[in-house]
């Protein structure tokens, strides 16, 4: 999750199964649309969708994509140093019950190795 107007540098990327230019703001995040970008299971990929109406403020979701079936799969990437921070998890958590409260059952955590 990111801060909406996030002002950090970021790589601009065209993917094949994006509409627009994806934009990632970190290796995990760069990594992952590679991941997505080749697996069958996915046919649309979107990057940074506003979280409209969350109450800790305004932040974005990492990705949300389409699969091939018609379900959602939305991911959020995190450092694995910043899973104990408090507002780390409060935001997990915020956007979990915001995926869950839409009808997505398939929401998960994509973290770095260490």
């Amino acid at each position: 999750m990111r801060k909406k107007n996030y002002k950090g540098r970021c790589e601009k990327r065209n993917l094949g199964k994006c509409k627009e230019v994806c934009r990632t703001y970190d290796a995990i995040q760069s990594a992952y649309a590679d991941v997505l970008q080749a697996s069958e299971e996915i046919a649309e990929i979107r990057c940074n969708i506003p979280l409209d109406g969350l109450s800790v403020g305004e932040y974005t979701s990492d990705f949300v994509c389409v699969k091939t079936t018609g379900d959602w799969l939305v991911r959020e990437c995190v450092d694995r140093r910043f899973l104990t921070k408090p507002l780390t998890v409060k935001l997990l958590d915020a956007s979990r019950t915001y995926w869950m409260s839409r009808g997505v059952t398939d929401w998960g955590l994509v973290i770095n190795e260490e």
